[in-house]
Order: structure tokens, then sequence, then C-alpha cells
């Protein structure tokens, strides 16, 4: 099926409204499942003890702030070379939610950090470039926010965001680029994952309740973003009648 099948705003509407409540209550059942293994039955660290129950927030909070901004620039990529219609409401609207769980993965980032580290915070390649993204999210946003014209906003962003994917493989490898406090990966390694069951499937869990809750958010803020694109239309239509 073409993805231009979808560029019509009514037929998008009506599937987005299908796939929505299941999408959100996936998330729901997911995230309660997980808040579950990962408070009651995964074991404490032996090294952290209960600290490391943060992890199950900080992790999937970080991958998908990765996946988010990966999402916003190949949907910027279509938007510029293919010109399709609702790829840019698509960007336009993962990009507050992105911003979310950049910023979620920060603070849990720092309140692990504390006990582990001694400090809530350190400039070393992981933390700093996490930091970019978020900057990254925020000045995308405020592009769309600072020009009038839709189009040039929806233009001047797409670029920013294609500009700043490069930052997305230097979050992912800073571990193994450079020397940093952050540890290097231990679920997504060539090896197989250096975690025990009993904390990767809780992990896994509420990364896959993130994902679903990606899913209903991102579908909810592209039919707000239709309706607010008819809106204007009927305005400019009754100034113009």
């Amino acid at each position: 099926m073409s993805m231009h099948y979808f560029a019509n705003p009514t037929r998008f509407t009506r599937l987005a409204g299908r796939i929505q409540p299941w999408a959100g209550g996936l998330s729901a059942v997911l995230l309660a499942v997980g808040l579950y293994l990962a408070l009651v039955a995964a074991p404490a660290d032996y090294q952290q003890g209960d600290t490391v129950r943060i992890m199950f927030v900080h992790v999937p909070s970080a991958w998908m702030a990765m996946f988010c901004y990966s999402f916003l620039a190949v949907a910027s990529a279509v938007a510029l070379i293919w010109k399709h219609p609702l790829a840019d409401l698509a960007a336009k609207a993962s990009a507050p939610i992105g911003a979310g769980f950049t910023f979620l993965a920060l603070v849990t980032g720092s309140l692990w950090g504390k006990p582990m580290w001694g400090t809530w915070w350190v400039w070393d390649a992981r933390l700093t470039s996490v930091l970019i993204l978020l900057f990254l999210y925020l000045g995308y946003m405020a592009l769309w926010q600072a020009i009038e014209d839709s189009q040039k906003a929806a233009k001047a962003a797409a670029v920013l965001a294609l500009v700043g994917a490069v930052n997305v493989p230097i979050i992912k490898f800073s571990v193994d680029w450079w020397n940093t406090l952050h540890q290097p990966a231990s679920v997504l390694r060539m090896d197989g994952p250096a975690i025990h069951p009993s904390m990767l499937w809780p992990l896994l869990i509420m990364a896959l309740a993130f994902q679903a809750y990606f899913v209903a958010l991102l579908l909810a803020r592209i039919r707000m973003e239709l309706n607010l694109r008819r809106i204007r239309a009927l305005r400019l239509a009754e100034r113009a009648s």
C-alpha cells in the first residue's frame, strides 16, 4: 500500500480513530504490568539496591527520546522529498512527545546519577548529547511558532530536523567513542543482553508501553492538527466571502 493512500485527511482520521483507543488501552495494560514487575517482582541490584528501579523508567525514556527524533527526521525527509501532505503534521505532532521523553530521561538520569556518581550532572558525552537533543526538539517547535507562513515554517523546521539527526548516532555510540561515567549498553548488544531476565523483561515491557503511548498520543495530536487546519481554512473562507 502506497504511503500516499493516507494522504487523504478523512481516510487517515478514520483509521487513526480506530487505532488510537487500542494503542491507548495497550499502553495502559503494559504500563500496569511493567510497573508491577519493575517495582515489586524485580529484585534489587546487589550493588545499587532499590535505586536501580529508576532504570525501568529512565532507559525506556531514553530509547523513546531517540526513536521520536528519528521518526521526526524521517517524516521531515518524506515531507521535503515527496511532499506528503501529512508528513509535516506527523513530524510536528511528534516533537512535543519526544521532548517530553527526553526531559523525563534527563530527570530520571539525574535522580539515578546522584546516589551512583555523587552528583546530579556531569558534562560527559552521553548526557551532553541528550541535552542537545532536548534543545533540538525545543528549537524545532520554536521554528513552527516563529514563522507565520505554515509552509515556510514546515520547510525550515524539516531542515533543522534533518541537520539535528546527526546527534542520534552520537547519543547511541557516545559511550563507545569516548570515556564517560555513563555505563555502556547492556541490552542492545551484538553478543546479546548483559542483564538478567528478571530485570530485562520489565524493562522491555515498559519500553513497549511507552511505544504504544507514543502511537496513541501521536495519532491524537495529528487529528488535532488536522482539525485546526480545517478551522483555519473555514475562517479564511469566511473572511473572503
